[in-house]
């Protein structure tokens, strides 16, 4: 049985990060494990130089483990490799009650869309794109027929993605 998803997106800087991290406080309080998965439409590092697993990939390992009594992390080089998709990456988590995915926006999950005045763009998602099932905004914005949230509402947001994935225990 594969973990509940629910997916925060919007364009850049519409607050998803924000929403994102508000929910995972709101709903790991409420005694839920929760999950996060994050897409990066950018290069990124979680390995920095001089330490010893980054020499370990510079010298050319494809994967590189590292742990310790608090947490584990594995690092896998791409290299001509085509980016994971989302249910590769979902198929690679432990068990949970949620998993929060940040962006992915074109994937056909249940998603909220966040729109918010300082955002780089202004289009909308929702209208084109059945997988989105509420609004998130700092201000007031066409939500058509579907719920609206204010963005930094997260107790309420986290109300309906609880209703709507079936997570009992995480209702209060």
């Amino acid at each position: 049985m594969s973990n509940p998803v629910f997916g925060i997106v919007g364009w850049k800087n519409s607050g998803k990060t924000t929403l994102t991290a508000g929910l995972v406080l709101e709903l790991t309080s409420r005694g839920l494990r929760v999950a996060t998965l994050k897409h990066a439409h950018h290069a990124f590092d979680i390995d920095h130089e001089g330490t010893d697993s980054f020499r370990h990939r510079a010298a050319g390992a494809v994967e590189v483990a590292i742990v310790s009594s608090r947490r584990w992390a594995i690092i896998h080089e791409l290299n001509d490799e085509d980016e994971p998709s989302l249910e590769a990456m979902l198929e690679r988590l432990s068990p949970c009650d949620l998993v929060l995915v940040e962006g992915f926006k074109r994937a056909p999950h249940p998603k909220i869309e966040c729109r918010r005045t300082a955002a780089r763009d202004k289009g909308f998602l929702a209208p084109d794109d059945p997988s989105v099932v509420a609004i998130a905004a700092d201000h007031e914005t066409d939500s058509g027929d579907l719920p609206w949230f204010a963005l930094d509402d997260v107790k309420a947001i986290a109300d309906f993605i609880v209703s709507r994935n079936g997570l009992l225990k995480g209702a209060q």
